[in-house]
């Protein structure tokens, strides 16, 4: 039978490298000429960070970091792992020498683990090797930041790193495919590696799958069909976790794509985040940018962002795509203006600075008695008793009449409201 001696592990696992140089890219990081890898090749490890999204490597490139330097190696899950767990690996260092501790999810590594372990950090007992996904300036306690000289980031893996993985493991006779006769195309190989988004866990997962489900189109070779491998990529579906930085960093995209009017960009972004399933935080986003990147330039859009969100709130998905494909290209073609809120966010910053000044008299309150006696809105002018509502008369304190906050821009209805800015400065200074 063709799985009669198949390793009871998956495949992703037994192909993790033994040491550095057979790590799948991140070249960056651990490359041949980076400083880390001169480090390790030289015997010396540093305490250090990992982060980056599910499946690029992080837990691999610490295990073969400990297989290259030939030191101990321990794995713990912080979300699990209690005090005993670090006391019984600080006796295992201390019975055979410097051990490499590497610790998944450190985000969540408590007071009291946190405690007990980075002494012995410090002394050099142990080596650190943490590995979060989540951005560790934000989620990671700075006490076990500063006991990690290196914080690196790990980036999703390339269509040819994730080739070369799946190469690596049909050839593989001790730990991957080889020891069976296998047909897969140039196709379906690029096929599975196009569409697993840099994740290296993913792409083994699906060729195992793939494998398993293959037809014998002669004896003792199996051919690997590209419908098969369409098949096992459709059953894996998108998840993003919402509170990760993957989240933010997808709606940070929308946003961009959409203040740089790139529809392809913006519908992409929309897309992963319509699968991730938060229909409200995609909503509260594109009323943001209707009032922060289009504004003054064309304020209908507000309207029709919100009447969207409506649509929205009442359909549910899968309808409710249709109402955010419609506004998000809107947005996208629609003219660009930020005068507004950068104008009020300037007039914030003088207050915050102190930049405040006395308001003038003729503007303060005058409805009580005695209000006149103390020059409260004595000669304030009443701009409807005027031509067109307007009257030169000061508004501003002393210290900041000469102050501009607004400076429009000439983008879409925004040029008609520049026009009645730039004639009212005008007319201030003839008057």
């Amino acid at each position: 039978m063709l799985f009669d001696s198949l390793i009871k592990e998956p495949l992703s696992y037994r192909m993790r490298p033994r040491n550095i140089d057979e790590i799948a890219g991140q070249k960056h990081i651990i490359g041949p000429q980076t400083a880390l890898t001169k480090m390790i090749k030289k015997g010396y490890v540093p305490s250090l960070l990992l982060y980056g999204p599910p499946g690029v490597g992080k837990t691999s490139i610490a295990k073969a970091i400990a297989g290259t330097v030939h030191k101990p190696f321990l794995a713990i899950n912080a979300t699990t792992a209690g005090k005993k767990q670090i006391e019984d690996a600080v006796v295992q260092a201390k019975g055979e020498g410097n051990l490499i501790l590497f610790i998944d999810e450190v985000h969540r590594f408590n007071k009291a683990q946190q405690d007990y372990l980075l002494p012995h950090v410090e002394r050099g007992l142990i080596t650190l090797i943490g590995a979060t996904t989540e951005n560790p300036f934000h989620e990671v306690n700075p006490a076990i930041r500063s006991r990690c000289g290196q914080i690196k980031e790990l980036k999703a893996l390339t269509k040819e790193d994730i080739v070369e993985l799946i190469q690596r493991a049909l050839a593989d006779k001790d730990r991957g495919l080889g020891q069976y006769q296998l047909d897969m195309t140039k196709e379906a190989i690029e096929l599975l590696a196009d569409s697993v988004s840099g994740d290296a866990r993913s792409a083994l997962t699906v060729l195992e799958e793939a494998f398993k489900a293959a037809e014998e189109i002669e004896k003792g070779i199996y051919k690997i069909e590209i419908d098969i491998i369409k098949e096992c990529i459709q059953n894996k579906g998108f998840t993003h976790d919402k509170k990760s930085d993957i989240y933010y960093n997808l709606l940070s995209s929308l946003q961009k794509s959409i203040r740089g009017s790139d529809t392809s960009a913006a519908l992409h972004y929309l897309a992963r985040l319509i699968e991730g399933g938060d229909l409200s935080a995609i909503c509260r986003r594109l009323i943001v940018i209707a009032y922060e990147d289009i504004s003054l330039a064309a304020p209908e859009v507000a309207v029709h962002t919100v009447t969207a969100v409506q649509a929205v709130e009442r359909l549910g998905l899968p309808e409710a795509r249709i109402p955010l494909a419609n506004v998000v290209i809107e947005q996208c073609l629609s003219p660009k203006s930020n005068s507004a809120y950068t104008a009020l966010d300037s007039a914030i910053e003088d207050v915050r600075n102190g930049q405040i000044g006395e308001i003038p008299s003729h503007l303060q309150d005058s409805h009580y008695k005695g209000a006149q006696a103390l020059g409260k809105g004595v000669d304030y002018k009443y701009p409807h008793h005027y031509p067109n509502s307007w009257v030169n008369q000061q508004y501003l304190p002393d210290t900041l009449k000469e102050k501009r906050y607004y400076q429009p821009k000439e983008s879409g209805q925004e040029k008609i409201l520049s026009k009645v800015y730039h004639k009212l400065e005008q007319l201030k200074k003839e008057l």
